[in-house]
């Protein structure tokens, strides 16, 4: 029988793609999808992933690809399929429901609902046959099938209460009190007793980088003088530089490196092998903190690591970045058949071969590679003889072993790293997803512009603007103001969420300060007052994840949590406090202010619950400090002050380039810029007053020392 393609086949989503030749009859999310169920009287099952995720796959070549399966699915629901990275909003909604009633969450998320979209049952992954205590979905199938049939009534009236309890979990409460000092105290305190000293992160396996975890660490630490807390995120970035979460056989100018999901269990070893660029972004960042805080070069290297990594291998064409990579790939050992990781997998017998003696015995050793296999942990003996890359021992440990010297050991490895990397190349890649989305890309645009002054690499600041011209040229209406999510394959669409406009902001922001372009800071407060307009409720001061206008989800949403991605609130909090010091708007100020405060009863019940929100109350509640740069822009030497400005780890300094042409510019700039007359010079306005111009940029940097 011809094999013909389902509905799913004119989208644009990679994940949709996926599976357009699945037997299902699998729907987009949508307004058919809807009226069918209502016309026949069916319950539609939701089924939400995104394209490089594991158990996603796994489902689908055991249930979706089943032809009898398919069949029963098409008997008695409606199947509709989401792409969670294009809709993060619907997949919020539904993952609240599933983790209400079953305690867990995750992806792949199946949720059956009624017509009108009313949740009342759920899980995540269901296996073909009933096993580690789960109902197989076939069975799952069944029985919901036969309940809608002779049950009905009853799962309508539970799907009605189901509805009403969502309602009260998701509505704003009242704001009982203020964001302070205690609810930080209380955050460091939990974070220190789930710190783990050995190996870094918090708690145990599964560990997540949690970069909004570390920002609030090294803002903590700035705000209070406790050194404990930015040790706690130095401990945890240097663990994850060498672990194997990390990956080592990145080549400058020709790609790898970068950083995988998450590590499956607590030493940073063994990862979830899918690359996504939302945490790259955020840990470059994080890494150019540390940097900043230390002076210590690993953690410049690592930066540089995450964006080469970026830039070579999940750079458009057109200039925007694309989503993620998959954790799995074909088998380089010629089965082609796919499995998780095998494109970063070693046996010692395959480096013996790439490697001539001498160096083949020290990569092994520096990187943990054993006979039998590395992996601490294989719950499905899928690393079985083969090795994961770890650093286990530094250059300078590995000189005294060998009789090296550091340079020599740090050489030899590089040359290893790049064999390997080569051979690597011949494997068959991990899949791509190359949708651009408006938020990821926007953090990638605020590490990039940050990495060009900390690392004092022009090259990542043209990167930078290139993309940001894709996504202001593509993604956003500058008649209305208004920005759409994801572009792909020519085609941009989905309104933007409120994550989209706080992190471009963010990125915008960041791109003004390292290049002074003054566009891009002009757009940023036109985004944000678009985003109050459309996403902040005034009367409960608190930004939506939705539009006011967006009737896409059945219920508007209220991101609470930082998680993998920070917070729109928090994001937008930081924005706001930010364009406030460079524009001295109250209005802008009172709303962050509004912002942090909502969360106070959030805080109070679950201090680590929104550390990028701490962060922003810290910053809201330092003097902030301003440097107001004068001369051109494109001088050399005013590239130097601005360099030298990012040396050190300051949150609450902010630059402005005098120019009396823009109309956000603060007075006292102006007058400095009408007033200017001369080499590049800086002038540092703190603590209420502002102190003498300067030009020398390391004069600049001992005045910057005094403050804070």
């Amino acid at each position: 029988m011809e094999q013909r393609p389902n509905r799913l086949i004119s989208e644009k989503s990679p994940y949709l793609l996926q599976h357009a030749w699945n037997p299902v009859d699998w729907h987009p999310w949508g307004e058919e999808a809807f009226s069918k169920a209502c016309e026949q009287e069916l319950p539609i099952f939701l089924s939400s992933g995104y394209s490089t995720c594991h158990w996603c796959h796994v489902m689908e070549r055991e249930s979706f690809e089943d032809p009898e399966t398919a069949a029963f699915l098409n008997s008695h629901f409606v199947p509709v399929k989401l792409d969670r990275e294009e809709h993060p909003d619907i997949d919020r909604f539904y993952m609240l429901f599933v983790q209400a009633t079953t305690g867990n969450g995750g992806w792949p998320m199946s949720v059956w609902m009624t017509p009108d979209r009313k949740p009342f049952f759920g899980g995540s992954y269901f296996p073909p046959a009933g096993r580690w205590g789960m109902p197989s979905f076939r069975s799952v199938l069944e029985t919901l099938a036969r309940m809608w049939e002779h049950e009905r009534p009853r799962l309508l009236a539970s799907a009605d209460s189901i509805m009403d309890q969502l309602f009260d979990i998701a509505s704003p409460q009242p704001v009982m009190g203020e964001v302070g000092d205690a609810h930080a105290a209380r955050c460091f305190e939990v974070l220190e007793q789930r710190f783990d000293a050995s190996w870094g992160g918090f708690g145990n396996a599964p560990k997540f980088p949690q970069p909004s975890i570390l920002s609030f660490l090294f803002s903590h630490a700035a705000r209070t003088g406790n050194r404990t807390a930015a040790e706690m995120a130095l401990v945890t970035l240097r663990r994850m530089a060498a672990g194997g979460i990390h990956d080592h056989l990145g080549v400058a100018g020709r790609g790898g490196g970068g950083f995988a999901r998450y590590s499956t269990d607590r030493f940073w070893h063994v990862p979830h092998f899918e690359k996504m660029l939302y945490d790259n972004a955020q840990l470059a960042t994080s890494y150019l903190e540390a940097y900043q805080l230390t002076g210590e070069a690993l953690f410049a290297d690592t930066a540089r690591d995450i964006f080469n990594y970026v830039l070579c291998d999940m750079t458009a064409p057109e200039g925007g970045f694309w989503s993620a990579e998959d954790a799995d790939s074909a088998d380089p050992d010629g089965s082609r058949e796919n499995r998780e990781g095998a494109f970063y997998l070693w046996t010692e017998e395959q480096i013996r071969d790439l490697l001539e003696p001498d160096e083949a015995a020290l990569f092994m050793e520096a990187f943990g590679i054993r006979p039998e296999g590395n992996a601490p942990v294989d719950p499905h003996g899928e690393f079985i003889g083969r090795n994961i890359l770890m650093r286990t021992a530094p250059d300078v440990e590995l000189a005294g072993r060998f009789g090296l010297s550091t340079e020599v050991v740090t050489q030899r490895l590089e040359q290893a790293r790049t064999k390997l990397f080569g051979a690597r190349a011949q494997r068959p890649r991990p899949g791509l997803d190359d949708k651009i989305l408006t938020s990821w890309n926007g953090m990638m645009l605020s590490a990039l512009a940050r990495g060009s002054l900390v690392l004092a690499e022009r090259s990542l600041l043209e990167a930078a603007e290139r993309a940001a011209r894709f996504i202001l040229g593509t993604l956003y209406d500058p008649a209305n103001g208004r920005l759409l999510r994801r572009y792909r394959d020519g085609e941009a669409a989905i309104d933007g969420k409120a994550g989209d406009y706080a992190c471009l902001i963010q990125g915008l922001i960041d791109l003004y300060q390292a290049s002074l372009e003054p566009e891009y800071l002009s757009t940023a407060i036109a985004l944000s007052e678009v985003q109050i307009g459309r996403f902040f409720d005034q009367k409960q001061g608190v930004f939506y994840s939705t539009a006011l206008d967006d009737d896409s989800v059945p219920l508007r949403m209220i991101e609470d949590n930082d998680t993998a991605e920070p917070s729109a609130n928090s994001v937008s909090a930081l924005n706001l406090l930010r364009l406030s010091a460079i524009t001295g708007r109250d209005d802008l100020r009172e709303t962050a202010r509004r912002t942090i405060n909502f969360f106070s009863s959030t805080l109070d019940a679950n201090p680590v619950a929104l550390p990028l929100m701490l962060a922003a109350r810290a910053l809201a509640d330092t003097a902030p400090a301003q440097l107001i740069v004068s001369g051109k822009r494109d001088d050399p030497a005013m590239q130097r002050l601005i360099e030298t400005a990012f040396r050190r780890y300051k949150p609450e300094l902010t630059i402005i380039h005098a120019n009396e042409e823009v109309a956000w510019m603060p007075q006292e700039a102006i007058g400095i810029a009408c007033n200017h007359d001369g080499p590049p010079a800086a002038r540092l306005c703190a603590g209420g007053s502002c102190r003498q111009a300067v030009t020398d940029p390391e004069e600049l940097d001992a005045m910057l020392a005094t403050i804070g």
